[in-house]
């Protein structure tokens, strides 16, 4: 296998991850993968739904698409499909976190994620709102969230946040901050030199000039205003309920929602399957699935893996990117 080398994390070791890296390792990548987790689970999850896979050495696994890497962190407890243990908690974060030393080390490129199970992480008396928090705290460099698939790009300003919370979270800073992360990696990760940016509104119909809401006029057109004087292409702020239409889609390079729900519904509608989940601002990049646990279908084999798939690729386009870029610097 040639390309970089990518730190590959199941998860949630309950959930369909396990299975669905099964799956991943049946064919082989434009990327050497080496695999953070439970090496039983693994080849538990492959027998369970019948694909070949085996622990051919302690640090080695081997399946129709090669042989790969194993750093083998076992869970604390056997793991059952559809049933997350939280005494296993320490083991998934541990996965995590080894994988991102792992990056920062330059052992591995980039890393790719699978889906983990927020609640047992904190039942297990682990604080966790998502994996980009717990990788920006572990690095010290600050986050944005971006999903993406074939038809579009939407980064968030903020995150895992109650609804009620989220325009005191809105300050000029955070989306500053935001927007600077967004603009450099679609230049650097994604080669768009000069990234058109949407950014929609916090309140319906962007505040209608005030009356539905003042973010729009306090907080985020002076913003808006500053960076665009630095040569910055942002257009906004617009009203949410038709910046996702097609021909004006067809203009931005990414979109900027201010909070979760505004912008993550419409891009999973359009291509729920194909999407995947990016950490920009990291020192590498980090690619994750676009889906929870799924605990219904784990154990079953009917979980489908192309999410993973497109993780993989796309973290594999982003590591070559950063490769590339870094030569010629």
């Amino acid at each position: 296998m040639q390309g970089p080398r990518l730190a590959l994390v199941p998860g949630e070791p309950a959930g369909v991850g396990p299975e669905l890296c099964a799956r991943a390792l049946q064919q082989r990548w434009d990327a050497r993968l080496d695999i953070f987790g439970d090496g039983a689970v693994l080849v538990d999850a492959a027998r369970r739904i019948g694909l070949p896979l085996e622990r051919s050495a302690p640090d080695l696994l081997r399946a129709p698409g090669g042989e790969f890497v194993l750093h083998h962190l076992p869970t604390a407890t056997a793991a059952a499909p559809g049933r997350p243990e939280p005494v296993n908690a320490a083991s998934t974060v541990g996965a995590l976190l080894a994988a991102a030393d792992a990056c920062s080390a330059g052992h591995c490129l980039g890393m790719v994620t699978g889906p983990v199970h927020k609640a047992a992480i904190n039942d297990g008396g682990i604080a966790y709102t998502g994996t980009t928090g717990l990788l920006a705290r572990h690095t010290g460099c600050d986050t944005v969230m971006m999903l993406a698939n074939p038809t579009m790009r939407v980064a968030l300003v903020t995150e895992h946040l109650p609804l009620r919370e989220v325009a005191d979270a809105l300050t000029p800073a955070r989306l500053e901050r935001t927007l600077r992360i967004l603009h450099a990696a679609l230049r650097e990760g994604f080669d768009i030199p000069d990234p058109v940016i949407a950014i929609l509104g916090l309140n319906p119909h962007a505040g209608e000039d005030g009356h539905l809401g003042r973010e729009e006029i306090e907080v985020i057109q002076p913003v808006l205003a500053r960076l665009r004087n630095e040569g910055m292409h942002l257009e906004g702020p617009l009203p949410a309920d038709t910046a996702f239409l097609p021909a004006k889609l067809a203009d931005f390079d990414a979109v900027l929602a201010m909070y979760h729900d505004q912008g993550l519904p419409v891009l999973k509608h359009s291509g729920f399957e194909q999407a995947v989940n990016i950490s920009l601002g990291l020192p590498w990049p980090r690619v994750a699935v676009d889906h929870g646990t799924a605990l219904d279908l784990a154990g079953s084999g009917k979980a489908d893996p192309s999410s993973l798939f497109a993780a993989i690729e796309t973290c594999t386009r982003l590591a070559r990117a950063r490769t590339a870029r870094e030569r010629t610097a």
